[in-house]
């Protein structure tokens, strides 16, 4: 009887741990669906806005007032484009390079610059919301950080953040107001110049107009790596290195970590 009791007391264990394992699945699916159907907000000052479009499907880029876009001759045919009451609608009919294009506002001639490219297949379809600095979402509605009052972090604060989450005892762990986990493709990037360095994406966050991401680098080669920054790609505000030196591949440190912090998404700020 024991022996049944025991089994079944597993049994019951069991299922519980399968249940919660449904529930907290369901619950990441939940969020990130929610986390990608929100508008991604990118402040202009005055860089040009990588936009890349799926082929096939619509994109909306929303703006602080109505504008007009000035279509160059090699897109013709290429790509379609509707402008209503301030939110441009783009619809790649075939794949095309980067071709920069200038948007203008009606009302005062803000003048604004995309990078716009379409791919057959990925490609972003989230609504992009653009607005000018110290000014609110293009809506005419505050963000939920200015809503709430939360503080703005520095470069610094949001990197010991980061390196907090990934290295300190979860008894030690802090959250802070106003910075959000936000979803991240866990696939190898061409992160560095040279093939000597895989690039993982671990883990993202957003605080703000912010983005934190924490990538694993890991060197593939036989020989010592020094890290340097100006060896890059992508847009970043700020890029620190946990060790700047890795050993050769298979060794103990052959592998680090770097924070990244940027105006945009890892994947849009990567291009």
């Amino acid at each position: 009887m024991a022996h049944s009791a025991f089994e079944a007391g597993t049994q019951n264990t069991q299922g519980w741990r399968f249940g919660f394992l449904a529930v907290l699945l369901l619950l990441q699916a939940v969020g990130a669906y929610a986390a990608s159907d929100s508008p991604e907000r990118i402040v202009w000052r005055k860089t040009p806005i990588a936009v890349e479009l799926p082929v096939g499907t619509e994109r909306l880029v929303h703006f602080p007032e109505p504008v007009k876009l000035g279509m160059p001759p090699q897109l013709q045919g290429s790509l379609r484009v509707q402008s209503i009451a301030g939110t441009l609608y783009l619809l790649a009919h075939q794949p095309f390079a980067a071709t920069r294009v200038i948007v203008r506002g009606i009302d005062n001639a803000q003048v604004y610059l995309l990078d716009l490219s379409a791919v057959a297949e990925g490609g972003g379809n989230t609504p992009l919301e653009i607005h000018l600095p110290d000014e609110g979402p293009a809506d005419g509605t505050k963000s939920a950080a200015e809503a709430s009052a939360l503080p703005e972090y520095s470069y610094v604060t949001l990197t010991r953040f980061a390196a907090q989450q990934l290295y300190a005892p979860a008894r030690l762990l802090k959250d802070l107001p106003g910075i959000v986990r936000v979803p991240i493709k866990r696939k190898p990037v061409a992160l560095l110049r040279g093939d000597a360095v895989e690039a993982l994406p671990l883990i993202a966050w957003r605080a703000g107009d912010l983005y934190v991401t924490a990538a694993k680098l890991t060197n593939k080669t036989d020989q010592p790596q020094t890290l340097d920054p100006r060896t890059l790609r992508g847009r970043w505000l700020a890029a620190t290195f946990q060790h700047n030196r890795l050993h050769a591949a298979g060794s103990e440190a052959d592998r680090t970590v770097v924070y990244l912090i940027s105006e945009r998404p890892f994947a849009a700020s990567l291009r």
